[in-house]
């Protein structure tokens, strides 16, 4: 048959016309010449429909291309390519559309501007106006905090938050850190999370939690609520030696209400619940433990030098000691010497 258009013989495809004359006449993608996208100058974002995302330019920019394009269904395999230039602020791009039809390549190109807007995302506006929805108060039991432990609490916490903001808490911050004589506060903007958090540091550094609830005014015509987590951490430390029903132990770790101690006499590990530590003598940490020269050793017991008055001391060894070394860790204790449990 012939093309009604070209007068040539060929096979008609539609409306009376051939493949190559369909397609000279046909436009199958159509789009705006200039195109905005909002863009938050604080955390960099870019705002999609009404959720502000953190994706690359190019990528966002495809997203609205997409949107804001009408494209012809006859098009099989549509992808969408785009090639940018800025300058003076001013972002000129070239858009090309491709797909196939009946086994024709067909890429169209459009000429666009994209305007960058400039707007503070929710999240940065309530950073930036302290909002907060939690606090986590962090204290200690009969005790003040030691620098270097208000730095390993406050490096915990903040390594927790971004931990969580990686995980895709976007909306999660810490608005204020106050560091007090008696503890730490952090402000939260997201009170779930912040209860999350709270559990993970009762879990790591143990110690008591207690909750409470505080009206923060109304808000479409509801009642709100800021929340209050208190983790009130024990007396005793990772690293302590202290004595519970006349027996001497080191402490090695903390979960939540219990710790994990060594005996050490006998080196038996052994899980006690932290109430029970609390009234307990608690006698000092590491800085106790001392270096000793090994003199001799039979298969229980092993005689020690002090290295400084040279005076000998002969102790039972543990069931599970093995001493290999010229030098030993002990500690000394209500007048006891023990073997340090280094491993």
């Amino acid at each position: 048959m012939f093309c009604v258009e070209c007068g040539k013989d060929e096979s008609i495809f539609r409306n009376g016309v051939c493949m190559n004359c369909y397609l000279k006449h046909t436009q199958f993608s159509k789009g705006p010449p200039i195109l905005d996208v909002m863009l938050c100058p604080r955390c960099s974002s870019y705002k999609y429909k009404n959720t502000w995302v953190a994706e690359p330019f190019d990528d966002i920019l495809k997203r609205h291309i997409k949107d804001a394009f009408s494209i012809s269904p006859e098009l099989k395999g549509v992808t969408i390519q785009t090639r940018c230039n800025e300058k003076d602020r001013v972002i000129t791009c070239m858009v090309f559309i491709s797909g196939s039809l009946e086994g024709y390549t067909i890429t169209e190109q459009h000429p666009l501007t994209v305007r960058i807007r400039h707007n503070t995302c929710e999240i940065c506006s309530r950073e930036a106006g302290g909002y907060y929805e939690a606090i986590l108060q962090i204290r200690s039991e009969h005790r003040t905090f030691t620098d270097v432990e208000l730095k390993t609490l406050r490096s915990a916490v903040e390594k927790m938050v971004g931990q969580f903001q990686e995980s895709g808490k976007r909306g999660l911050f810490i608005t204020d850190i106050d560091v007090k004589r008696e503890g730490l506060d952090f402000f939260l903007s997201e009170k779930g999370t912040a209860l999350s958090i709270a559990k993970k540091v009762q879990e790591q550094f143990g110690g008591d939690f207690k909750q409470s609830a505080s009206s923060a005014g109304m808000k479409d015509s509801r009642q709100v609520y800021r929340m209050t987590y208190l983790v009130r951490i024990p007396a005793y430390r990772k690293g302590d030696f202290f004595v519970f029903d006349s027996v001497y132990y080191y402490l090695i770790s903390l979960h939540a209400n219990k710790v994990r101690a060594i005996d050490l006499s006998s080196w038996a590990e052994k899980v006690i619940e932290g109430k029970d530590v609390l009234p307990s003598r608690i006698f000092g940490g590491l800085e106790m433990v001392k270096e000793m020269i090994v003199v001799s050793q039979s298969k229980n017991e092993i005689q020690l030098m002090d290295s400084k008055s040279y005076a000998t001391v002969e102790i039972h060894k543990p069931k599970d000691a093995s001493v290999d070394t010229a030098m030993v860790k002990t500690v000394k204790l209500d007048g006891y010497l023990f073997l340090f449990p280094e491993k």
